[in-house]
């Protein structure tokens, strides 16, 4: 099974918590200055701010550098101008979305920059690090990692090209590849292998874009040379070539990989994807949060317990390996991968993002007592910044899917709207989140002493509408953490599958409503069971508190140690909890939520002590 996304302007975020969080994202997309995030760009092409007057006049704290970039996009950092691909890429997606005519006039003047810096070079070099830092790269001398940061640049403009039509930007990011080019030719196999071993970012995935884009056979070439062989091989031969090793170095070669696999057809592109998740996710194992990193390092096949820290899931992995989910069940369709994309949206994109200044936690602490540490809007632009932005703008592409047949698929329970015209003719489907409810069921756990008043399910409404002669199969994930039979009312024809309830309908208009019940879970550490994590759905649950606190109870009875917060307020639920019966009382909230406060995650639990 071949699956696609949906086009970006044919499906738009309706309110809801990841709308909220995409409004967030771009308004600070907005708020960035093209002056300022052009600024190395500038500098390395010799192009000072009297020589261009974006806005002809400053104020004067601009004018002293008070409201330039600095952390890791300061001049003279050696990952300088890393950001403003990222912020491409978001605001190339962003119009392409929502249309914005703000952002996108942005946009052309960032581009209108490039284009000058480039056309005063030498016709080519277009990035906002000298060609100095490659020789320095091949010499084998100490630099950081310049292929990444000239991949964000050309991933930038490509993007721009792909998701706009911007035919400019991408005469920028083809002039720019010939340097990059020749370059690479100077080296024999195992001379350009060494080079490979310095973080080179997506640059493998950028040669299969070109390819794609341009037809020119010189992105074949290039993508053979940046065929990573002691990491491809190793993986191909069924070796870990991932256990304490920098993950995100490798993450983004792999999604270069599956495009190459996409663009050429050439079935070992695809094994080395395969290979990887294998290594990365089945033989791995995760944190309740879905995260598999501590300190950027991959952890050990399931031996989780002592890698919990103040540098645990590092924001770049989560959002690179949600890239990498993806493309999978589009290739294979199988739910288990948008299980594993919901679990990190809720408790790695949502949870690293600050709810009201929109601002990126490089790392999520899974220690006792933790506390996240949120970067600021211009003193630090660190990778998982980049990240940050463009994560934001693309929760509507992952809502809805469709395939060769016109079978819909909804994939996540997001609130959402699209509409689209297909072989199978015009459509329209909404996903509404209806609230929690009390389930009944026939498997419903409720009925205990104070529980039949509480919400036990996700509530969820699909309509979907085309012409009353165009039927359609749609299918509806069924997520992996529904507690006992969903329930599913519609007038339509369901069939159930592996992973999914299917309707088929008829045309027309269909109203399809489910119910998906849960319970909190204990999530235990594989390597440790006696600690766990509280998850209800797919949200993990933080207590707040100052450091690891044990509890005593039943692992296999969160509610032995759990009674419900502060649950309802005027018209929703709230997802909230305490402690009872132990020697501390925890309030428990989504880990999502948590902002400033201390919290932990995870608890060790002994047993109930007789009183």
């Amino acid at each position: 099974m071949t699956l696609t996304q949906l086009t970006a302007a044919s499906v738009r975020l309706t309110p809801g918590p990841f709308e909220s969080r995409r409004r967030r994202n771009r308004e600070y997309l907005v708020s960035l200055q093209e002056r300022n995030l052009l600024q190395n760009h500038f500098i390395e092409a010799g192009i000072g701010d009297q020589a261009w007057h974006l806005h002809p006049s400053q104020p004067s704290v601009a004018d002293r550098g008070l409201d330039r970039h600095w952390g890791w996009e300061t001049p003279g950092s050696l990952l300088r101008g890393h950001f403003l691909g990222h912020w491409m890429s978001a605001a190339a997606r962003e119009v392409a979305v929502t249309g914005d005519a703000h952002l996108r006039a942005k946009l052309d003047t960032v581009l209108d920059g490039l284009e000058r810096c480039q056309q005063e070079g030498d016709g080519e070099w277009v990035f906002s690090v000298p060609r100095g830092f490659l020789q320095r790269l091949a010499d084998g001398r100490e630099v950081w990692a310049p292929q990444y940061v000239i991949h964000k640049t050309l991933m930038g403009l490509v993007d721009a090209h792909r998701e706009l039509g911007d035919e400019r930007a991408l005469r920028i990011a083809d002039r720019a590849s010939g340097a990059l080019l020749r370059w690479a030719r100077e080296f024999d196999a195992d001379a350009f292998e060494a080079i490979l071993e310095v973080e080179t970012g997506g640059m493998l995935e950028v040669w299969a874009e070109l390819l794609d884009a341009t037809g020119d056979g010189m992105y074949a070439e290039l993508l053979e040379r940046y065929s990573h062989r002691t990491l491809f091989d190793g993986l191909l031969a069924g070796r870990d070539m991932l256990t304490n090793m920098h993950a995100n170095t490798t993450i983004p070669e792999v999604l270069g990989a599956a495009r190459a696999f996409e663009v050429t057809g050439d079935p070992r592109w695809r094994a080395i994807v395969e290979a990887y998740w294998e290594w990365a996710v089945t033989r791995r194992g995760t944190f309740c949060t879905g995260g598999q990193t501590s300190g950027e390092i991959w952890t050990p096949p399931f031996a989780f317990a002592s890698r919990r820290g103040e540098k645990s899931q590092e924001h770049c992995t989560v959002v690179n390996m949600i890239r990498l989910a993806d493309v999978l069940f589009r290739w294979t369709g199988q739910s288990a991968y948008l299980d594993y994309i919901e679990r990190n949206l809720y408790n790695g994109v949502l949870a690293q993002q600050h709810p009201e200044t929109g601002m990126v936690a490089y790392f999520l602490p899974l220690e006792g007592g933790a506390v996240k540490r949120w970067g600021t809007p211009t003193e630090d632009f660190w990778c998982c910044h980049g990240t940050l932005v463009q994560a934001h703008t693309r929760h509507s592409s992952l809502v809805f899917y469709r395939d060769h047949d016109g079978a819909l698929t909804v994939a996540q329970y997001l609130s959402a709207r699209a509409e689209f015209t297909d072989d199978a003719g015009a459509a329209q489907v909404e996903v509404e989140l209806l609230g929690d409810a009390g389930y009944v069921g026939p498997d419903a756990n409720a009925g205990e002493a104070g529980e039949l008043h509480r919400p036990s399910a996700w509530r969820v409404r699909v309509t979907v509408q085309t012409a009353d002669s165009s039927p359609r199969r749609v299918r509806l994930r069924v997520p992996e953490w529904v507690q006992g039979t969903p329930v599913i009312t519609t007038s339509a024809p369901v069939h159930p599958t592996e992973g999914f309830l299917e309707v088929d309908h008829p045309g027309g208009r269909t109203a399809i409503e489910l119910t998906f019940p849960f319970v909190v879970r204990a999530v235990p550490i594989p390597d440790e069971p006696s600690t766990v994590a509280f998850v209800e759905g797919p949200v993990v649950l933080a207590g707040l508190c100052n450091g690891e606190i044990a509890l005593e109870g039943d692992p296999a009875e969160p509610r032995s140690m759990l009674a419900v917060d502060n649950e309802r307020q005027w018209n929703q639920w709230l997802t909230r909890y305490r402690t009872t019966g132990q020697a501390h009382a925890i309030r428990l909230i989504p880990l999502h939520e948590v902002t400033d406060e201390r919290y932990s995650v995870y608890f060790p639990i002994t047993p109930r002590r007789r009183r």
